[in-house]
């Protein structure tokens, strides 16, 4: 049986909710640009949320302004996802978020202080803890009966999914507040170019020409419930998740394997459990990170598992850049977007296929094909890969 998504909540660099993401999607728009809020240089392309922390501490009504961007990113996609639902004494709520940055914006400004004037304020150091984040989100929203952080790289968002499910079918909650957040770092983007895996153009997913990716910022959280809470809420069902898997390659400690067996793991175990046929998945919103090991292995991947007949796919990162933890729960709600509107959305900056797969993502809006299920994969560091499946029926 699967699992009812009765919210969403999204902020990303194409939007400040998941109406303003949708039309973004829609007309090919995408956020990827110059920095302009982030201390680094101008020439820099990131998917920056178009909103300073300050900005963002009006719009939320924040009173103490000690908050990480990762935080406020968080609770503006937070609020959105809980909408008007209300407490209830009989009624389990729990909030699990997930985070690689964590408040480590803050902690830069707390080292450069350091460094500068050696009277730094201390208090900045409060908010660097990943829990802090997602403690400071279940505080806003009044939820204490469950809270938990995940940090497993960039399938965390998926993973954070995962473990929501798993509580709703076991009983323990019966609803609960899933997702990711992360801001963009000085310190983030110094690794990943220390990695030469950052593309000064921009990302080109599953084109031969590929060099990196584009890093990016937001957050999106999916309010999930058991039927014993919708009978309370009233809420309606957007979609349903009908089967997830996770599952490590362990092959390097940054790189994918190229033979791409810990995303096949994924892929299939998750098709399995939802017993959805091959056949029947419409669309796939591949991880597509614009590197050369990640869209090679994946690509192998979808041959291994689908064969010949290969769904659409594309990916949505050349809109909102990478956005690390984040990028699972973000893209899940392009998933949910996808299936609502019967839409599957192009690839942006593609030209050419891999030389060794040959495969072709879509390219185009599609707008006249029924889709009614969703295949979402997002592969970490370390090999950490989860793959999850959404529908319109149960």
């Amino acid at each position: 049986m699967g699992i009812r998504i009765t919210g969403i909540g999204i902020v990303s660099a194409i939007g400040m909710s998941a109406e303003e993401n949708l039309l973004s999607l829609k007309a090919g728009k995408s956020g990827i640009g110059p920095v302009r809020y982030l201390d680094e240089p101008r020439e820099l392309l990131v998917g920056e949320v178009k909103a300073s922390n300050e900005e963002l501490i009006r719009s939320l009504q924040i009173s103490n302004r000690n908050i990480s961007r990762t935080s406020l990113l968080g609770l503006a996609a937070a609020r959105q996802a809980w909408g008007t639902t209300r407490h209830r004494s009989d009624l389990k709520s729990g909030i699990i978020s997930s985070t690689s940055v964590g408040g480590m914006d803050r902690s830069e400004v707390f080292y450069r202080e350091y460094l500068d004037e050696g009277k730094p304020d201390y208090r900045l150091l409060l908010s660097h803890d990943s829990g802090n984040t997602t403690e400071r989100i279940a505080s806003e929203l009044g939820i204490t009966g469950y809270i938990n952080t995940l940090s497993t790289a960039c399938s965390s968002g998926v993973n954070a999914i995962m473990l929501g499910a798993r509580l709703l079918q076991q009983g323990k909650l019966d609803r609960v507040l899933v997702g990711g957040t992360d801001a963009l770092t000085r310190f983030t983007i110094g690794g990943f170019r220390s990695l030469m895996i950052y593309d000064d153009a921009w990302c080109r997913p599953f084109d031969e020409s590929r060099t990196g990716l584009n890093l990016g910022e937001g957050a999106g959280f999916l309010l999930l419930e058991s039927e014993k809470s919708i009978a309370q809420s009233g809420n309606e069902t957007l979609c349903y998740v009908n089967g997830w898997a996770n599952a490590a390659d362990a092959y390097h400690q940054t790189a994918s394997s190229p033979d791409g067996k810990g995303a096949t793991m994924a892929i299939q175990k998750a098709i399995n459990m939802s017993g959805i046929g091959l056949s029947d998945i419409s669309y796939v919103n591949a991880h597509g990170t614009g590197t050369k090991n990640n869209d090679l292995s994946e690509s192998v991947a979808l041959k291994n598992v689908f064969g010949e007949n290969i769904p659409a796919f594309s990916s949505t990162k050349p809109y909102t850049g990478h956005t690390l933890a984040a990028a699972g729960a973000i893209e899940s709600i392009f998933s949910v977007m996808a299936i609502r509107n019967n839409l599957i959305y192009p690839n942006l900056n593609f030209s050419n296929p891999i030389e060794e797969t040959g495969l072709m993502p879509v390219t185009s809006l599609i707008t006249d094909r029924q889709v009614n299920a969703v295949l979402s994969n997002s592969f970490g560091f370390g090999g950490n890969n989860s793959s999850i499946i959404f529908s319109n029926f149960n």
